[in-house]
C-alpha cells in the first residue's frame, strides 16, 4: 500500500512500538511462530482438566475472531485486539494477616537518622554509656548528637567522641641482690655487702583517656583528631635495706608514692588522600607513643615530638619520618612529667615498611635513627634523691654524644613459620667516655630474632638475641650496644625475669642497673628513663624456647626457658677491680596464665612466675644474707579496661 509523502515523516518519527504493522491473516500453509506468545493463557480444555476457572473475556470487550493471528511479538500491540485476561485468583487462608496496601510501600528509600543508630531505629539493641559490647556513643560506635550538645564548637554529622579507661593493677613479690647501705643498716650487725633479697611492690594504676574524632574512619583515615590520655599512679614498696629507696639513710626501707603524667596530648592532622583506595599523609604533633620496630628493642615510648606518616599502593608502603624532644620520667611510675623542663636529648627517626617484600607474607623495614645527646654540663637528682645523670661510673664525669642507628626489621611468616627479626648497627661517637675522659667512637651492632611454629592450638618458639659488649674500656671505641628507650616484646616479655627485674650493680657503681626494668640489654645505666645511654657495657646474648597453649578461648599457658650470658666480661672486671669474671648468666625459666573472662581485652587477669637460677658469672657478682642460691618473682596482675 502506498504512503501519502506528507504521511510518511510523521510515521519515521514516532517510535517502533507506537507503528502498528497491518494485520496479518493466518492462512492453512503459514507454519506456526517459532516463539510461544508471552503470558498467553492456556487453552480452556487444559484448565478445565486442572480444576481451575476457565478464562473469561472481560466485560464489554467482544472475543477475537477466529481469523485473527493471537500472537503477541514483543514490543509491539496490535490496535483493536485485547487478549483474553486470566480468572480471578481467590485465597482461603483463615487466619492469614491482610497484605499492607501498595502505598506502604515507598518507591524510594526509608530514612534514617545515619547507618550506626540503624540497628537502635529497628529497635535490636539500646544504648547504655556503660556498656563497653555493644553499640555505644561513648567509645566511638555513633557520631555525636549535635542537638544534645550545642556548647561543642563542631560542625557536621561525622564528628565522633571516644573514651577509655582502664585499671591497671599489680602485686609482685621478688627476691633480688639487695646491696647493704654504706652508712646504716636496716639490722645492727648486718654489714655485708649484700642484705635479705625480699621485697614486695603494690603498684594501681589509672589511665583515662578522651579523643574527639572527625571522619567516617571504619573505610578511611579521620580527618582531624584531637586526644588526651593522663595516668596516675600509686605505688608501695617495702625492701629489706636502706639506702635502696631513699638516699637518706634514716629514711624507712618502706615508701608510698603517687603520680599524676601525660601520657597523650596531641592533634593529627589528615593532609591529603594521595588514591582512590584512601592511601594518605598526616602529620601528629604533641605528646605520643612511638614504637620504632616491631618488638620495641630500639626505641618504644610515648614522647613529646613531631611525626609525619602515611602509606602508598593500597598500604602496602608505609613510611615514618618524626623528631622527638625527649620528657623528663617521674622516678618510681616512669610516666611523663610535663611540669619540668624536657632533657636535652633528641631522636629524629625515619622508617618505612614494605609488605611482600623479599618474600611473600614477609613485610620489611628500614630504620634510620639518630640520637643526639647534650646533657654533658646537667647534673640530674632523680625523685629519690639518687644521681641519674651523670651516671655513678668511671670518672663520674658527663657525657655528649651523637649516635645513628641503621636497622632492619622483618615480621611474617615463611611458609609455615612465622618470623620477627631485628639487625641494628650504633654508629657515632662518645665526646667523653667515662673510663678515659676522651673522645670514642661508638661501634656497635645487636640482632635478635624469633621463630615460631603454630599449629592447632599451640605456638612453639625459638628465641636468640646477640648484643655486642665492649672488649677494651681504655680504647677509643665504644662497642657495648645500648637502645635510646627499649621495652621489648620478646622471649617471655615482663613474665621473664631478667626483662621484669633491675639488678642494681653492687660494688661496681653507685646507683646502676646491670639491667633495667622490661629491658632486656646489659647496658650499665642508671636509670632506663632518666639515665643516658651507656656504649660502655659487658653486651647480651640469649638462647630460649617457649610455648604458648590457648587451652580455651579465655585461657591461655605460656612457658619460657631462656639462657644468658654477657658478651664480654671485661668492663665489668675493670669496674669491680677483679681479675676474671665468668660471661654465664644462668637459667631464666618463667611461667605464665592468662584469663580473659569474656574472651575480650576488656579484662584481663595474669599470674605469672619465674626463676633465676643464676650461672658462675651472677654467682661471681652478686650473693644475698639468705644464701639464697636461686631468685624469684612473681607477678599478679589484673587489667579493666572500658
Amino acid at each position: 500500500m502506498a504512503i501519502p509523502a506528507l504521511t510518511l515523516p510523521l510515521l519515521l518519527a514516532q517510535p517502533i512500538a507506537d507503528v502498528a504493522p497491518p494485520p496479518a491473516v493466518a492462512s492453512p500453509e503459514s507454519p506456526p511462530p517459532d516463539e510461544p506468545a508471552e503470558d498467553f493463557p492456556p487453552p480452556e480444555e487444559d484448565a478445565a482438566d486442572a480444576g481451575e476457572q476457565p478464562i473469561m473475556d472481560p466485560p464489554g470487550v467482544d472475543p477475537a475472531p477466529d481469523d485473527v493471528d493471537p500472537t503477541i511479538i514483543q514490543g509491539r500491540r496490535r490496535p483493536g485486539y485485547d487478549p483474553r485476561l486470566p480468572g480471578r485468583i481467590t485465597q482461603d487462608n483463615p487466619g492469614a494477616v491482610r497484605a499492607p496496601p501498595p502505598e506502604a510501600f515507598p518507591t524510594d528509600q526509608v530514612p534514617i537518622p545515619d547507618r550506626w543508630r540503624l540497628i537502635e531505629t529497628l529497635g535490636v539493641v539500646k544504648e547504655r554509656w556503660f556498656d563497653p559490647y555493644h553499640q555505644n556513643t561513648y567509645k566511638g560506635d555513633r557520631p555525636i548528637d549535635r542537638a544534645r550538645v550545642p556548647w561543642l564548637p563542631i560542625q557536621g554529622d561525622d564528628w565522633f567522641f571516644v573514651a577509655s579507661a582502664i585499671s591497671d593493677t599489680v602485686l609482685e613479690p621478688r627476691t633480688f641482690p639487695i646491696p647493704v647501705g654504706v652508712q646504716t643498716t636496716e639490722r645492727p650487725g648486718s654489714l655485708d655487702v649484700f642484705g635479705k633479697d625480699a621485697s614486695f611492690v603494690f603498684s594501681q594504676s589509672f589511665i583515662a583517656g578522651v579523643a574527639l574524632i572527625k571522619g567516617n574512619t571504619a573505610f578511611k583515615p579521620p580527618e582531624i583528631e584531637y586526644r588526651l590520655t593522663l595516668a596516675f599512679n600509686y605505688s608501695y614498696v617495702n625492701v629489706p635495706e636502706r639506702r635502696v629507696l631513699h638516699v637518706e639513710p634514716s629514711r624507712a626501707s618502706h615508701r608510698a608514692d603517687h603520680f599524676l603524667g601525660v601520657q597523650e596530648a596531641f592533634v593529627d592532622y589528615h593532609i591529603r588522600n594521595v588514591s582512590d583506595r584512601y592511601d594518605f599523609d598526616s602529620i601528629r604533633v604533641g605528646v605520643q607513643p612511638f614504637q620504632a620496630d616491631f618488638r620495641g628493642f630500639l626505641f618504644n615510648d610515648s614522647q613529646l615530638g613531631v611525626r609525619l606518616f602515611g602509606n602508598r599502593d593500597n598500604n602496602r608502603f608505609q613510611y615514618n619520618l618524626a623528631a622527638f624532644w625527649r620528657l623528663e620520667k617521674d622516678t618510681n611510675s616512669g610516666l611523663n612529667s610535663v611540669v619540668q623542663r624536657p632533657r636535652d636529648d633528641f631522636l629524629f627517626i625515619v622508617n618505612v615498611y614494605r609488605q611482600d617484600f623479599l618474600i611473600p607474607a614477609l613485610t620489611s623495614q628500614i630504620t634510620i635513627a639518630y640520637n643526639r645527646n647534650r646533657e654533658g654540663d646537667e647534673i640530674e637528682v632523680d625523685d629519690n634523691g639518687f644521681p641519674v645523670r651523670p651516671a655513678l661510673l668511671g670518672t663520674l664525669r658527663g657525657r655528649d654524644y651523637d649516635v645513628v642507628y641503621l636497622g632492619y626489621n622483618a615480621d611474617g611468616r615463611i611458609g609455615r613459620l612465622n618470623l620477627t627479626a631485628s639487625a641494628y648497627a650504633a654508629l657515632g661517637q662518645d665526646r667523653n667516655s667515662f673510663f678515659t675522659d676522651e673522645k670514642a667512637d661508638i661501634r656497635a651492632f645487636f640482632g635478635a630474632a624469633e621463630l615460631s611454629y603454630d599449629r592447632a592450638w599451640t605456638r612453639f618458639r625459638l628465641s636468640a638475641l646477640y648484643a655486642t659488649g665492649d672488649h677494651d674500656p681504655y680504647d677509643d671505641k665504644e662497642t657495648g650496644f645500648d637502645a635510646v628507650f627499649e621495652n621489648p616484646v620478646f622471649a617471655g616479655a615482663d613474665t621473664s625475669y631478667w626483662i621484669r627485674q633491675t639488678i642494681p650493680f653492687a660494688g661496681g657503681g653507685r646507683v646502676i642497673g646491670i639491667n633495667g626494668r622490661n629491658g632486656i640489654l646489659n647496658s650499665l645505666r642508671s636509670s632506663k628513663e632518666q639515665g643516658q645511654s651507656n656504649f660502655n657495657n659487658p653486651g647480651t646474648m640469649l638462647l630460649g624456647a617457649g610455648a604458648d597453649f590457648d587451652l580455651t578461648p579465655e585461657f591461655r599457658l605460656s612457658v619460657n626457658s631462656n639462657h644468658l650470658w654477657f658478651e664480654n666480661t671485661v668492663t665489668l672486671e675493670t669496674l669491680r677491680n677483679e681479675g676474671s669474671i665468668p660471661r654465664d648468666i644462668g637459667w631464666d625459666l618463667s611461667a605464665s596464665a592468662i584469663w580473659r573472662p569474656k574472651a575480650t581485652q576488656n579484662i584481663v587477669a595474669r599470674l605469672s612466675a619465674a626463676a633465676l637460677l643464676p650461672g658462675s658469672g651472677f654467682r661471681d657478682l652478686f650473693d644475698n644474707a639468705n644464701d639464697n642460691r636461686n631468685y624469684y618473682s612473681v607477678l599478679a596482675n589484673v587489667i579493666v579496661t572500658y
